[in-house]
This record gives C-alpha cells, sequence and structure tokens, in this order.
C-alpha cells in the first residue's frame, strides 16, 4: 500500500511541476513587458524545479540517486535565482525601468507629494 502512496505523490509532484514550467513558458511569450517576463520565468523555474526533483526523488526512494538530485535541484535553485538577479540588474543599468502602477483613486499616497513650503 505505501509503494503506491509514494508513487501517486511522486507522480503529482512530477505533474505539477512540468505544469509550472510549461505555464511559465507561456507566460513568458504572453506577458507584455520584460519585468513581467522575467517574474514568470524565474517563479515558475524555481516552482517546476522544486516539484520535479522531489517527484523524482520520491520515485528514486533512500538511494544515491536521490543525494545527486537533490544536490542537482540545489544548484538549479540558486543558479536560477542568481541569473534572474543579474538579469534585472543588468536591465536596470542600461535605463529600463519597470512601469510605474497606477494607483487606485482614493488612496493617500503622502510620500509622492511634494510639501509646499510654509504648510
Amino acid at each position: 500500500m505505501l509503494p503506491v502512496i509514494i508513487d501517486i505523490l511522486s507522480w503529482i509532484m512530477i505533474l505539477t511541476g512540468g505544469a509550472f514550467t510549461i505555464i511559465g513558458a507561456v507566460g513568458q511569450l504572453r506577458f507584455p513587458n520584460f519585468w513581467a517576463r522575467l517574474h514568470a520565468a524565474s517563479v515558475s523555474d524555481s516552482a517546476g524545479v522544486i516539484l520535479l526533483i522531489a517527484g523524482m526523488c520520491l520515485q528514486a526512494g533512500p538511494t544515491l540517486i536521490t543525494v545527486k538530485l537533490l544536490v542537482i535541484g540545489l544548484f538549479l535553485f540558486v543558479t536560477g535565482a542568481t541569473s534572474t538577479h543579474a538579469t534585472a540588474s543588468a536591465a536596470l543599468v542600461s535605463g529600463l525601468t519597470p512601469p510605474v502602477l497606477k494607483q487606485k483613486s482614493g488612496e493617500d499616497n503622502s510620500a509622492d507629494k511634494s510639501e509646499k513650503p510654509g504648510s
């Protein structure tokens, strides 16, 4: 009974990780600007890698393969976040700024208002 539960859990993780990766790829194609595309790539990549590696670890069982998968997953998780940060920093340095979000009417944004002398 336990091997069946482990198989079901592992396949749920593998399929969900694959879905995250595919949804992130579609987001890279569909989102309107660089910053949204970068966000889609980084979030879906991290979630997809974690779930895929966890599912494969459950399939492999307590073996040396699991240790190797965990090392690969750690490497992919760290390098994915680092490359996203480096890409965003390079874009900012080159002058590409994120779009300004419009505020809802009625919200007080006193930080953006310049104070007039004498008030």
